[in-house]
């Protein structure tokens, strides 16, 4: 019985490589430095390191170190 891959095409459905970076970030720079008392907490400071930090400020090397708030006004102003 042979086996093979199966890989996906760059850019698709099946390219998980944006998420498992998200995720990624999200872990080293949030969830491995806090401790919570409740999921509700949790669920607070994950939603603050996305809207505040993540899409606002933390700059991003696929957007040539820019933030994604600041990537979108860049490409809407050009």
């Amino acid at each position: 019985m042979a086996l093979s891959r199966a890989w996906a095409a760059k850019a698709t459905a099946l390219d998980n490589a944006v998420s498992e970076s998200f995720f990624h970030a999200l872990k080293t720079e949030l969830a491995h430095h806090q401790r919570h008392q409740t999921r509700a907490e949790a669920k607070q400071d994950i939603f603050e390191y996305i809207e505040v930090f993540y899409n606002r400020e933390r700059l991003h090397p696929a957007n040539n170190c820019l933030s994604p708030v600041d990537h979108e006004m860049q490409l809407k102003s050009a």
